[in-house]
């Protein structure tokens, strides 16, 4: 993971110099998003935000900056993904604006693909 953040992949929200929360942006995905046509999305992983900041915005400023710093880039989509089962952060990301891609099973879980046209 060190070598993931000496690379930029992962932007941090503060509040008075406090990390409160956290994004990995990654401009390629093949693991969950095999079939995206290269060079034209960007990928948002590992969301978190600390628990005393929960509900007030942290989530959506990450997500807002993603889509920011995807357009700066020309790209065309957003596309992030999650367990299926985990509603709350599905409101939040069709909350947000996000649509359900679709799902898939990796493994023995399956995951839910959501993706916002820039």
């Amino acid at each position: 993971m060190q070598r993931d953040v000496d690379g930029g992949l992962y932007v941090v929200a503060k509040a008075s110099e406090a990390v409160v929360g956290v994004v990995r942006f990654q401009r390629e995905d093949p693991v969950f998003w095999p079939d995206a046509e290269p060079g034209t999305s960007a990928f948002l992983h590992k969301l978190a935000v600390r628990r005393a900041w929960a509900g007030q915005g942290v989530s959506t400023a990450l997500l807002a900056f993603g889509c920011q710093h995807a357009r700066s880039l020309g790209l065309r989509y957003l596309r992030l993904d999650c367990v299926a089962d985990r509603q709350p952060l599905r409101r939040l990301y069709e909350g947000f604006g996000f649509t359900l891609n679709d799902c898939v099973r990796k493994g023995s879980r399956e995951f839910a693909r959501y993706q916002i046209v820039l």
